[in-house]
């Protein structure tokens, strides 16, 4: 068994390619059974090695007998030694985050200025097979997708799992025949974490039924992960084929997404990276169909319908780059001030604003939705009282505006076409005549 145990380990190291031969590697050792056999393994491989304990003193004496076991581990194996005790309750509370989430990003976080610190090949933590199909399982439950059935793999970053070929019983059998002593968690005997049920609930009977299915779930686990490779070049080549980028803004054509195939599994890839959450597809898809200005908003971007485009335009509490405005509308917010609208009768009107932060328009030309934006090089309008259209950058030339005034001006937009440089001219071809009946009235707040 020990035999069989650590030729599998130097195999399975050299397979995946974990790191550069003779360099040192940073081991993460809580002290239990599976952290223990790794370190025996590393040392019985003769590779360099030091350790890392983390006390999260969640645990009482149990934590300090932990610390205690590993520092001694650490002296007999004249392995370099490092530990740390974390306020792990002062963090959760700090962070809102759970135990679990807290434990997490302490110790990778302190593990990585460790092995940054001290020029570490790789950091090895001590997951194995059945750690593997555990997290496959709560993932399939909960709906993660194909990446989430790849499990954890052999290699993330700095991050290496050099025991996920071996079984746990192969790992009890190793630790009893080297007579190897560990230490016990007893938070691993509750049922309150989602993992430990997986444990004690969900594998017992799936093992019951199928003696090898530990094995058998590995070894799928494998091949999805292989097939993920298949999966992400043909992801990528649709990417390639559907996004069009211009400056900060992704376009995807209409009729091109619609001909696709499978049309919703390539709009979650193509919309994922800008955070549009896996209930959002079927919104997206609804684009595909509705007119323009209608849009989805994600936690970072807004996703446009603009005529035979989907837009993809970055967003972010400091400044939505294109805010669409629905009739309804009243208020509006942006970063650079608030826009106030109204519809009046024109006969009811005794005179026509003059003031700059204010326009009135004629609502006979204007096709909503209409798109509050910052102007962007290349727009043009007619100003007030002009026949020909012009360049803003010349308008602002001939307003005399400094670079930081030109840089906060918005423009309203209808039916691609500007109805108003904001607080400063509109265009003439919205303008108020002797035909007008109703009034559009725009006030900007800055």
């Amino acid at each position: 068994m020990n035999k069989d145990l650590q030729t599998g380990f130097s195999e399975y190291i050299q397979k995946e390619q974990l790191w550069a031969p003779g360099r040192q590697v940073l081991l993460a050792v809580s002290g239990g059974v599976d952290s223990i056999v790794m370190t025996d393994l590393f040392h019985a491989a003769g590779v360099p090695f030091a350790i890392a304990h983390c006390n999260f003193q969640l645990r009482g004496e149990e934590s300090l007998r932990d610390e205690q076991f590993v520092t001694a581990l650490a002296a007999r194996y004249h392995a370099p030694f490092h530990t740390i005790r974390f306020d792990t309750a002062a963090y959760m509370d700090k962070h809102r985050v759970s135990v679990q989430v807290a434990a997490r990003e302490l110790r990778y976080g302190w593990l990585e200025e460790i092995r940054a610190a001290q020029s570490y090949a790789a950091i090895a933590t001590a997951h194995h097979m059945q750690d593997n199909v555990e997290t496959v399982l709560m993932n399939f439950s909960k709906g993660t997708g194909l990446a989430g059935l790849h499990g954890i793999l052999p290699k993330q970053g700095q991050i290496i799992r050099p025991l996920l070929f071996a079984e746990k019983e192969t790992l009890l059998s190793y630790a009893a025949e080297k007579g190897l002593s560990f230490v016990e968690d007893s938070s691993n005997i509750t049922d309150k974490y989602t993992r430990n049920f997986f444990r004690h609930h969900v594998l017992p009977p799936i093992k019951e039924a199928y003696p090898g299915a530990v094995g058998h779930m590995a070894a799928t686990i494998e091949r999805v992960r292989e097939a993920e490779q298949l999966y992400q070049e043909a992801v990528e080549r649709h990417k390639k084929r559907l996004l069009e980028q211009r400056g900060n803004t992704f376009m995807v054509a209409v009729l091109k997404l619609q001909q696709t195939k499978p049309l919703a599994t390539v709009a979650y890839e193509l919309f994922r990276p800008f955070n549009c959450a896996p209930a959002q597809i079927s919104q997206v898809l609804e684009l595909l169909e509705s007119d323009s200005g209608r849009y989805v908003s994600t936690p970072t971007h807004r996703i446009i319908r603009n005529r035979q485009w989907l837009l993809i335009t970055p967003v972010t509490q400091q400044d939505a780059s294109i805010i669409v405005i629905e009739p309804e509308q009243s208020h509006i917010h942006s970063a650079g001030g608030h826009l106030k609208l109204r519809t009046l009768d024109k006969a009811t009107m005794a005179s026509i604003p003059s003031a700059a932060q204010t326009a009135c328009l004629d609502t006979q030309h204007i096709r909503y939705p209409l798109l509050l934006r910052r102007w962007k090089q290349g727009d043009y309008f007619y100003p007030l009282g002009m026949t020909k259209k012009k360049k803003l950058s010349r308008f602002f030339i001939d307003q005399k505006l400094s670079l930081p005034q030109k840089d906060n001006v918005w423009v309203l937009e209808s039916a691609k076409r500007i109805v108003w440089v904001v607080g400063m001219r509109i265009d003439d071809r919205f303008k108020i005549t002797d035909h007008t009946r109703k009034v559009l009235c725009l006030e900007w707040e800055a």
